[in-house]
């Protein structure tokens, strides 16, 4: 039984989650760690770093494991479309505040692919949208206005 990891999409997953864990946890290396109850600057790179390794190498063993073959070949449109739904977003946040801001993120990054349909985006764009007000303004308390003129 020979695999060819070459093309198996979860190695190569996997490698990109491991080098990004292991980025950020080599960013972190000279800062304060701290305690889980009094966290340091070091702390979250390392965990989540450590986390995404983890992650990365279920996803390598599983990449040598499954006889998945990646399809050659590359989109155009998504190149396009998602770093301008990023420029976008980044546009809208100050004038529209992070409700609109967010909610054309989405739906904008949803017309990268040919395979979502408007009821998903929808439905995507809706919770997506309600969990990030949750987290980041309500839980964390991050100074976002969520609407213009609030």
């Amino acid at each position: 039984m020979q695999i060819d990891i070459r093309r198996s999409r979860d190695f190569w997953a996997g490698l990109m989650l491991i080098g990004i864990g292991a980025g950020s946890m080599f960013v972190a290396r000279d800062y304060a760690f701290g305690t889980s109850l009094r966290m340091g600057p070091g702390y979250f790179p390392s965990v989540l770093g450590g986390v995404l390794i983890l992650f990365g190498l279920v996803l390598l063993v599983r990449g040598w494991r499954i006889r998945e073959r990646l399809e050659p070949g590359w989109s155009p449109r998504a190149l396009i479309i998602l770093p301008f739904a990023f420029v976008l977003f980044g546009a809208l946040i100050e004038r529209t505040g992070f409700v609109p801001a967010l909610s054309a993120l989405i739906v904008v990054a949803a017309a990268a692919s040919r395979e979502s349909s408007p009821r998903e985006v929808v439905i995507l764009a809706l919770f997506l949208t309600v969990m990030s007000v949750a987290v980041f303004v309500w839980a964390l308390g991050l100074p976002y206005r969520l609407f213009p003129g609030s």
